[in-house]
């Protein structure tokens, strides 16, 4: 999961007198060109290879414990190109500039499509199981522990293509999707933004849009939109392409919609998304709007500037916060909660498992990368020592401590639903906050009170008012390509719908669409911030109520990994994301801060 953070290049002084830590990926392997990456190609290759020769055809002839032995000769296959692909991307992500690095993320990307190639016949096949058949295999104990796998794999039996075209579609992936995914990653790690002298890397010029002082902010504001608009055409092209590649995949597997995929892969019904974003719109007002009128006055502003959505509040000094305290703040939250959660996240700082430092070519924001449960998770971050660097470490360890106890159920059912990979990042978030906001004087009070609801505005509020957007981009451009004036204006119609009218927006603010790296990597990503947001909202309602035995019921729910959905996690706590009431549930925590805010403004 990654989360949008700013981040800096080496021109920034370090926020800390600490050293920050650097990850070691030893623990996947010591170098590209180390044997064991070499040996896990040839094993791999050998390994499907033979797992082809001996199975392809006959699935429907296997008894359900030969099909289960063969599920997990396929998991252990797929595991070790998942640890080699975990190794490349996570080398790419620490620096995108480096050539030689980039080749070897291409060279890794593309060995690894070849060799699962020959994987491919295995989830086709299954589908063409017979439901009945299935069923009678099932009855076996040894296949039924792979249900909840079998279950969502035939969750695309319906959008499932022949054999052959599948088969096309996956190798010319690294030709496609991937190879615009890369440019578009490599175009923003290159770009500099030249401000006040200085040639300041998209990270850096977007985080002084939260400095205190307002000129810098306008500044960096009119210097990132220049900075997009020179490369503008290159961007809605990427955009244009990745859409119409999108359109034509979607209507060859009959997809009825855009954000369908999505959905399907995130285990949850369009009705329940369609809820969820209705709710938040319709909910604009109540929460987006009153608060940044609000903002609006604290500032002195008659119209806020959309350089000014993240400015700190008047006397907010936001001192420096060490790494090592910030360290201790997270598990001191986290251990009030569960000794054991403590415990699992001071791993990642005791080891070398954390990336925070801040330098070029790094990516920007901030994420959790579970690798594979025969290795562990990986964090970067990228901290300038910032109360909100404080939250995004919470946030960030909540991932990596989920993907930890997610490991026992195996590579194949490890991972969970976007909808569902939030719940304990934002739960993390939220114990951290509520500990900070206990210790905290009144004054420091308001302030953290209105730094949160801005978190959590941007979590819910822009996140699905970007859902908002990428829906009528990929709608109208079914009729077309869309040429950059029209991308921007979605995108100010969006923006001003949701942030309402204390903002102003400038011309140059209508390329920002550009810098949002979800649109291009992910597709209809966004809307599972704001359901793994309301979610814990509401789950955290549910906790604070005094439910008995929560804590426990907690992490049995993160040990679950992908193996159950939404209805079966959430129903020991009372709690049902199909039903209305639930996404207002967990608005109205929102809402009440925002309340909390107008009787001490």
């Amino acid at each position: 999961m990654t989360r949008q953070t700013a981040a800096a290049d080496a021109a920034i002084s370090q926020p800390t007198a600490q050293e920050l830590p650097t990850w070691d990926l030893g623990d996947l392997y010591q170098a590209p060109d180390s044997p064991a990456v070499e040996a896990d190609f040839a094993k791999a290759d050998k390994a499907a290879k033979a797992f082809a020769a001996a199975l392809q055809g006959k699935l429907a002839g296997l008894s359900g414990a030969a099909l289960s032995a063969a599920i997990g000769e396929y998991e252990g296959i797929e595991e070790v190109l998942g640890r080699l692909m975990s190794y490349a991307q996570l080398l790419f992500s620490g620096d995108s500039t480096d050539a030689e690095i980039g080749r070897f993320y291409q060279t890794v990307s593309e060995r690894v499509t070849a060799i699962s190639s020959h994987l491919l016949f295995f989830a086709l096949e299954l589908n063409r199981l017979d439901d009945a058949a299935l069923e009678q295999k099932l009855a076996d104990p040894a296949l039924a522990r792979w249900r909840p796998w079998l279950r969502d794999l035939r969750v695309f039996r319906p959008h499932q293509l022949s054999d052959e075209l599948e088969k096309l579609l996956h190798e010319k992936e690294v030709t496609g999707r991937s190879a615009w995914s890369r440019l578009f990653d490599e175009t923003i790690a290159s770009m500099r933004v030249p401000m006040n002298g200085e040639e300041l890397t998209v990270s850096a010029a977007l985080n002084k849009l939260s400095d205190q002082d307002r000129s810098v902010r306008e500044a960096a504001g009119r210097a990132i939109g220049k900075a997009f608009a020179d490369d503008i055409r290159l961007f809605s092209l990427v955009t244009n392409t990745l859409a119409k590649d999108k359109e034509i995949v979607d209507t060859w597997r009959h997809y009825p919609r855009p954000g369908s995929y999505r959905n399907r892969s995130n285990m949850v019904e369009d009705e329940v998304v369609d809820a969820l974003v209705s709710a938040v719109r319709s909910d604009f007002p109540r929460l987006a709007h009153r608060y940044y009128l609000m903002k609006a006055k604290w500032l002195g502003l008659p119209k806020l500037m959309h350089w000014d959505r993240n400015a700190p509040l008047p006397n907010d000094d936001d001192r420096t916060i060490e790494w090592n305290d910030a360290r201790e703040r997270v598990l001191k939250a986290y251990g009030a909660f569960s000794p054991q959660l403590s415990e699992i996240g001071r791993r990642f700082f005791d080891r070398p498992w954390i990336d925070a430092t801040l330098k070029p070519g790094k990516a920007s924001g901030a994420f959790a990368h579970p690798t594979v449960p025969s290795a562990h998770p990986y964090l970067l971050l990228n901290y300038h020592g910032r109360t909100r660097d404080v939250m995004t470490l919470a946030h960030e360890l909540g991932h990596g401590v989920h993907q930890v106890l997610a490991a026992e159920q195996g590579y194949l059912m490890a991972g969970t639903p976007l909808t569902l990979a939030e719940t304990a990042s934002v739960f993390g978030e939220m114990l951290t906050f509520r500990a900070l906001l206990d210790a905290a004087d009144p004054k420091r009070r308001r302030i953290m009170l209105a730094a949160k609801v801005e978190d959590m505005l941007n979590t819910v509020v822009r996140q699905v008012a970007f859902y908002h957007f990428e829906t009528l981009l990929h709608d109208q451009r079914r009729s077309g390509e869309l040429v950059p004036d029209r991308i921007g204006e979605l995108w100010l119609q969006v923006q001003t719908e949701s942030l309402g009218p204390a903002f102003e927006f400038t011309p140059e603010y209508s390329v920002y669409w550009a810098y949002v790296p979800h649109f291009i990597h992910s597709p209809f990503y966004v809307y599972a911030y704001a359901f793994g947001d309301c979610l814990v909202n509401a789950l955290y309602s549910v906790f604070q109520s005094g439910h008995p035995g929560f804590q426990a019921k907690y992490l049995e729910m993160l040990r679950a990994g992908g193996t159950k959905r939404h209805k079966e996690l959430l129903a020991p706590f009372g709690l049902d994301a199909s039903d209305p009431a639930f996404w207002k549930k967990g608005l109205d925590v929102i809402a009440g801060f925002i309340d909390e805010l107008e009787t001490v403004g």
